[in-house]
Order: C-alpha cells, then structure tokens, then sequence
C-alpha cells in the first residue's frame, strides 16, 4: 500500500500519473538476481514491459542484461549503461536499421523467428563485415494457460520458428558464413501462474537441445524466455513473484551440456507490483441502475482493461467511508474506456484519489494520446 505521506503529496499533484515505488522494484530485483545465481543464472531485463530510465538504471545497477524487441529499445539500454555484451535483441519483425544498429554495437544475441529473417541477418553481417552471433527462436507447441492475446509458443502463433521447422533451421547454419549460432530461445507466453507449465516446457527444452548437439552444433547458451506471472487479485499479500519456485523448476528439469549457460528474460515480474496508476475522481454520476466514478484517467494513459479485460485491484486513496458498489470509468470517447464494472469501494466524492494497482508493467509503456490526451507522466518515490 502507498505510504500515507505520499498520499498527502499526491492530493497536490496533477492527475492522472504512474508512481513507482523504487524500494520494492529493488527488493523484487534483489531476490530475482538471488534465486538466479543459486544456479549460475543469466537474467535478461525484458523492456518491453517498461522502459523508464529510472528502471532500467536500476536494472543495470542490479547486473541484468537486457531483452529488446526494437532498435529504440537498443539505444536506450546503451544509454542507461547496459554493456552490450549482455543485450539480447529479440521480436518476429526486425527491420533492416534495426539489424545494422545491433550489428554496430556487438550486441550478445540475435533472438531469430524465421529463415528469411536469418538469410538477411547474414546479408547485412557480409555487408558490414561482421559474424551475427544468433538463437533460434523455436516454438515448442507448450500452452501456457493463460490468456490468448499473450500467448506466443502454441503452433499457430507467429512469434518463433515451428516446432516441426527448427531442423531446417539448423541445417541452414552451415551454409551462412556470416551467421555464428550460439543458442536457442523460446518464450511461451506471459502471465503463467501455473508452474506446471515451465516443466513442459523443459521437457520440450531437453529434446530440441540434444538435436542440435548431435547435428553438430554445440550451444553456447539456452534462453527459456519469461513469462512468470503476478498476483494482480491480491498485491498486498504477495508483492513479489516466487521467484525461487520458478527458477529451482527450471534447474531441476532442464538438462545443461557441459559450457552451456540457461538465460532468461523476466519483465512483468521484475516490475509488475512496483508501479500504481492514481488517478482523481472527477464526478459521480448516478445512472439509471449504476452509480459510476468517472476519473480523470483513461484508456490513453492504461489500455490493458480495455484491451485484455484485465484485473486491476482498484482502491481510494483518500475516502473513509463504507463501501459502495460502482462501474469505474474514463473520460475518453469510447465505450470501452472502463477500468472495472461493479466493484466495491469507500464511497467517493469528486476530488478523491483512487490507485489502480500492479500497473508496473505494460501500463506507462501502452500509453497514448488518444483524444489529444496529454502524455501520462511518471513520479518515483525517490523523489518524494
């Protein structure tokens, strides 16, 4: 819960804006990088889910590399302090600026999801006279039970290489002299509660491992993605993910050849709980069966209720009154722009500040200006 000293700050601040809590971004980050190096873990922050400078400097501060999935989220990993050694560049699109940056800069990986994609990493490499160091990005076929827009490694997906493909793609290397395969990557999807599915998932890791070392190709590295999810129903009682679980699931199931080194790449997780969405009440409207609070926030400033129907535990930050059921709303033109239907919360009045929660990750970074909407700005607790 936010502190009652920065609720009193909040009270004369323009809303809506993301508050960070720093201190538990770094207890988060501290345990990640704890329960990792039990086992000579490599742990790649994923910037896609939220790329403040702020964050990233405290990712780097804490020995992570990076997972990209554009040219831009490249040069601010450099620009934050990331060695380039440790960045890893992923995403089933990479233009060809984007390659030749990577290519610049010597990153550690290219995260690659189709042949055509590794014939014109080669290309541009011969070009620049460089060896792209490159992971096959293979899908595994493995369900991840959780919700379909984030799910990315069943077979009809279009992230990652086929599961019944990848041994063309092996084969290819041979024949690319500017192409240097170092390992293989999956990703299956986000927000998996159900550590069951990580041990599928290694199983899967196992057997496409041993095909490539017996076809020649020894890998220096295995990167088994994210997708460790958080506790959006109840964030006060579990405020950091189980972290030692899920990486013991993996040490314990997932067969290393001697040199190799397994990587992951962990966003939602690492900055899911740290990041809290206020927002002011600006009227309460009587309907004709519904009481709403419509706030000053919208789907331009936190698109994941409107676009995933996504939880988000909402709470006043300022009333003391019973509780009252309400449909919380926006302000923007679209009938979509609702953060939660019929939820119980202390009886508002126009002026209260209500806090959206566990908004840390793929909150800020889904933000708009829809509707001419000014850029949703970010407050960090260091700076309270």
């Amino acid at each position: 819960m936010i502190e009652p000293s920065y609720i009193e700050q909040f009270r004369n601040m323009e809303t809506p804006f993301y508050f960070y809590d720093m201190d538990l971004l770094r207890e988060t980050v501290k345990l990640a990088q704890t329960e990792s190096a039990r086992y000579g873990f490599e742990v790649h922050y994923a910037l896609k889910a939220n790329n403040c400078v702020p964050i990233l400097k405290t990712m780097v501060d804490a020995g992570l590399g990076a997972d990209c999935v554009s040219g831009n989220e490249i040069k601010a990993c450099l620009a934050a302090g990331f060695p380039s050694s440790k960045i890893a560049f992923a995403g089933v699109g990479k233009s060809d600026p984007e390659i030749e940056i990577a290519l610049e800069n010597n990153i550690f990986s290219f995260n690659c999801e189709s042949i055509p994609e590794i014939e014109v990493i080669n290309e541009i490499a011969g070009r620049m006279g460089k060896i792209a160091p490159i992971a096959l990005r293979i899908n595994p076929d493995v369900d991840p039970q959780t919700h379909e827009y984030i799910t990315t490694g069943l077979k009809d997906n279009k992230f990652g290489i086929g599961y019944r493909d990848f041994e063309e793609a092996g084969n290819l290397m041979h024949n690319l002299p500017n192409i240097q395969l170092k390992g293989i990557h999956f990703h299956i999807g986000s927000q998996i509660t159900d550590i069951s599915v990580f041990e599928t998932l290694s199983l899967k890791v196992n057997t496409i491992s041993s095909w490539f070392e017996e076809n020649g190709h020894h890998l220096e590295h295995i990167n088994v993605g994210g997708g460790l999810g958080i506790n959006y129903t109840d964030p006060e009682n579990e405020p950091v993910p189980d972290f030692k679980a899920y990486f013991k699931t993996f040490n314990d199931r997932v067969k290393l050849k001697p040199g190799q080194k397994l990587h992951f790449e962990l966003g939602r997780s690492l900055v899911g709980q740290c990041g809290q969405f206020i927002t002011r009440v600006l009227y309460v409207k009587q309907g004709m069966e519904i009481q709403f609070l419509i706030v000053d926030g919208g789907m331009a400033e936190l698109i994941r209720p409107m676009l995933y129907k996504a939880y988000h535990q909402i709470v006043s930050l300022t009333s003391d009154q019973p509780a009252r059921k309400y449909d919380v709303v926006g302000p923007i033109c679209e009938s979509t722009d609702v953060f939660a239907r019929g939820i119980d919360i202390k009886a508002s009045q126009r002026g209260d500040l209500l806090a959206i929660r566990s908004v840390g990750a793929y909150g800020q970074v889904m933000a708009s200006t829809y509707n001419m909407r000014n850029p949703v700005v970010a407050i960090f607790s260091d700076d309270l």
